[in-house]
């Protein structure tokens, strides 16, 4: 999968995808080239949101991170996104195998890997210092990552059936939003803990 290829899978259940079934990606090769390069973006994007336009985006901190507290956000913020995608892609076999798929890990893990490629794109956007910007190319990458889903079950899960897949589509999709909220959450958490600490 290239970054263009992404267009066409959001509308496509064979273009890209196919690609990508054909190769049988490892985990390893998905967790190395998709997984590890763009979960690195909402760390390094936060942090510059909050230094080059404090407030704007994210609640303004008084006084501000400092540097190592910033690293140490940074680093948890990007190791929790990496769980997330292990868990998503157990997550995803379950659903699958209770509605009769019987897809290996590593296909889970593609589909894992490939889903939340908006959202994490969608960090670029905090160069632009608006909430309501931001927020709106949130929503619209959640609409990304739902599509992505509900095409890459067919291809990746190896679900023929229409019905089945979009079922499948739809409790996975449940569920992601679930551990994006999650996310938020242990984050949320994480900076008051580092806040605490002063």
């Amino acid at each position: 999968m290239t970054l263009n290829d992404l267009p066409r899978m959001f509308f496509s259940e064979s273009r890209g995808w196919q690609d990508i079934d054909r190769r049988h990606p490892s985990v390893r090769t998905m967790l190395l080239a998709v997984v590890g390069p763009l979960s690195l973006l909402p760390p390094l994007m936060y942090a510059y949101a909050s230094m080059a336009h404090p407030g704007a985006v994210f609640p303004h901190l008084e006084p501000a991170l400092t540097g190592a507290e910033a690293l140490t956000v940074g680093v948890v913020f990007f190791a929790i996104e990496v769980a997330m995608v292990f868990l998503m892609a157990d997550v995803i076999r379950q659903i699958a195998r209770a509605m009769s798929a019987q897809p290996t890990y590593a296909q889970s893990f593609a589909l894992a890997a490939i889903a939340p490629v908006p959202l994490w794109l969608t960090a670029l956007v905090l160069f632009v210092p608006s909430l309501w910007v931001n927020a709106a190319m949130l929503a619209v990458a959640w609409v990304g990552s739902a599509a992505l889903i509900r095409h890459g079950v067919h291809t990746l899960i190896h679900v023929d059936d229409t019905a089945q897949a979009h079922r499948i589509a739809n409790r996975v999709t449940f569920a992601g939003v679930a551990a994006w909220v999650g996310l938020v959450v242990l984050m949320a958490l994480v900076l008051s803990i580092i806040l605490g600490w002063r």
